[in-house]
């Protein structure tokens, strides 16, 4: 899978929504060439601009239009919220995790967003008695956020040294590759960035000014594509995210939403936007003409980058493209290789026949 080695990059790259600096550096450095104009908005938003590039034999329109694509950049995570006295420290969520989840975890601190040097592990458990000597009725709670502190094995004066209220903390997970999937952190939504980047790779000739923005803040509000709708003016929007697959024992048929490996993902509509329904059947007649698979799909409760393009100024169409993914939400994310390489090629020939 030497094509998913970008995508394994960025899912170790540490990003939470406000603190997507080592995200943003990466792909700056990854998208060199690609685009003929970069920048970066106010909120940490990259704003890759490429100029329309005719077929053979045609002229490029004298005032193009906008097609924007949107890819978050953020994974959730948390921040330090308070350390005590003892050197111990509790956390504010910025995203929402499943606190089942977040039982025994190597996490990371990152007290620079800007420098991987300065970062330390501490190790994230709630602050309950354990099953030793714990009373039966205390075994089976669920405990709240509130209860989980970071550990850092050090003495309490060099954790006041190095760490501080506002520090990203990530929980550690390395990358897995299982058949023909690939399972780790953050694949919401690295993919998406990993689609958008590989999909204008693969343009070749196209009418529209593709504005492609990776932006921050997605976990938290759709805030970086708000913001960034309002620069780029799109006259169609097209929302690059993940999607429920769970198609996992104990879910009905009916709410499985997806099927890991049957292909991109249509989405119809989620909580934060109906998807345009012309470009909607553009996406499906794309698909079916280019044999590429796909399912259609109605997400029920979430939302994407989409909402906020939608709704910007005037409004546009607008819809999201999702990739098909199992246990979202936690640090064992996994997406199937054929429905990401489904995205980036049905992505490429509908930019391409707009």
């Amino acid at each position: 899978m030497k094509d998913l080695k970008l995508l394994e990059k960025l899912s170790l790259t540490l990003g939470i929504p406000g603190r997507e600096h080592r995200v943003r550096k990466l792909i700056l450095d990854e998208i060199k060439g690609t685009f003929d104009k970069v920048s970066v908005d106010p909120m940490g938003s990259i704003i890759a601009v490429r100029q329309p590039r005719p077929a053979k034999g045609k002229t490029a329109p004298r005032k193009p239009k906008r097609v924007m694509l949107a890819a978050h950049m953020d994974q959730i995570g948390f921040m330090i919220s308070h350390v005590t006295d003892e050197g111990l420290a509790y956390i504010a969520p910025f995203g929402g995790f499943d606190v089942r989840n977040l039982f025994a975890r190597v996490v990371t601190v990152c007290p620079d967003p800007s420098n991987p040097a300065k970062d330390l592990c501490a190790i994230l458990n709630p602050g309950v008695k354990p099953l030793h000597i714990a009373p039966v009725e205390d075994r089976q709670k669920v405990p709240s956020l509130s209860d989980f502190v970071l550990d850092f094995g050090l003495p309490a004066k060099d954790v006041h040294k190095r760490v501080k209220i506002g520090d990203m903390v990530v929980i550690n997970a390395p990358v897995t590759y299982l058949g023909e999937n690939i399972s780790g952190q953050a694949m919401d939504n690295r993919v998406a960035c990993w689609i958008a980047i590989e999909a204008c790779r693969k343009l070749r000739h196209h009418d529209y000014e593709v504005h492609c923005v990776f932006t921050v803040q997605e976990e938290v509000g759709l805030r970086g594509a708000t913001a960034a709708s309002h620069t780029v003016a799109p006259d169609i929007a097209i929302g690059i995210d993940t999607t429920l697959a769970v198609d996992t024992p104990g879910v009905a048929k009916q709410e499985q939403c997806t099927t890991l490996g049957g292909g991109a993902a249509v989405t119809i509509a989620d909580s934060s936007a109906i998807g345009d329904y012309d470009l909607i059947e553009t996406f499906t007649r794309t698909a079916k003409k280019n044999k590429i698979p796909y399912q259609r799909s109605i997400l029920t409760r979430g939302g994407t980058d989409t909402g906020g393009m939608q709704r910007t100024a005037g409004g546009c169409r607008a819809m999201t493209l999702s990739c098909p993914t199992r246990y979202i939400h936690t640090v064992t994310e996994m997406v199937n290789s054929k429905d990401l390489r489904a995205c980036r090629d049905l992505l490429a020939k509908v930019i391409e026949d707009l």
